[in-house]
């Protein structure tokens, strides 16, 4: 009797677990889903890291910016996104370069965000920038979104990168909405 009453107690409890195991399904989807204009599929919970945040400590113009990853600071290159210079000493600042700084920093400035890579890029420029992507906490690919509101331009070096499509689309948007850059009247046209 008493081999009877565990053996049942047993079946109903793994009855019980594997039912709520079963009933849970995509378990944290809504959670990991990005809110970016043009995202590729994301993968699937199991296969995600933790999103580690990291702060900005400045910005250095447009296209480059300057984080704190586990205690170092890091300066940064936007990948597929160049903007008219405003700190290159061998060359005077550049139409609308102000402009664009300033929008970079007022999507960043005091800002927690997230870098990404691409292996189609290498991890570093020649001047031993880190080059990635850089998603705000919200989701926003800044990147993309510098391009989008027609403060820099997609820019491919060499080789074809992760967002490129995406990139050159919001160009055409910019151009089409005469937007920053593109804008009548600025930068001589």
């Amino acid at each position: 009797m008493r081999k009877r009453l565990i053996g049942g107690i047993l079946i109903v409890f793994l009855t019980i677990v594997v039912q709520g195991f079963s009933s849970q399904g995509d378990v944290g989807g809504e959670f990991l889903k990005p809110t970016l204009k043009n995202s590729p599929p994301v993968p699937s919970p199991s296969s995600i890291a933790p999103l580690l945040l990291s702060p900005v400590v400045r910005v250095v113009d447009g296209d480059t910016i300057v984080v704190q990853i586990n205690g170092v600071q890091e300066k940064i290159r936007l990948i597929g996104v160049n903007t008219p210079e405003t700190v290159d000493p061998r060359r005077p600042v550049e139409c609308f370069g102000k402009e664009a700084s300033t929008f970079t920093k007022s999507l960043l400035t005091d800002q927690q965000i997230r870098i990404e890579s691409d292996p189609s890029q290498g991890d570093r420029d020649k001047y031993g920038r880190l080059l990635r992507y850089v998603f705000l906490a919200d989701g926003t690919l800044v990147n993309e979104e510098i391009i989008t509101e027609g403060y820099g331009y997609e820019y491919t070096y060499r080789t074809h990168y992760l967002y490129q499509t995406e990139f050159k689309k919001a160009q055409k948007g910019a151009q089409a909405q005469k937007k920053g850059l593109w804008a009548e009247g600025v930068c001589g046209k």
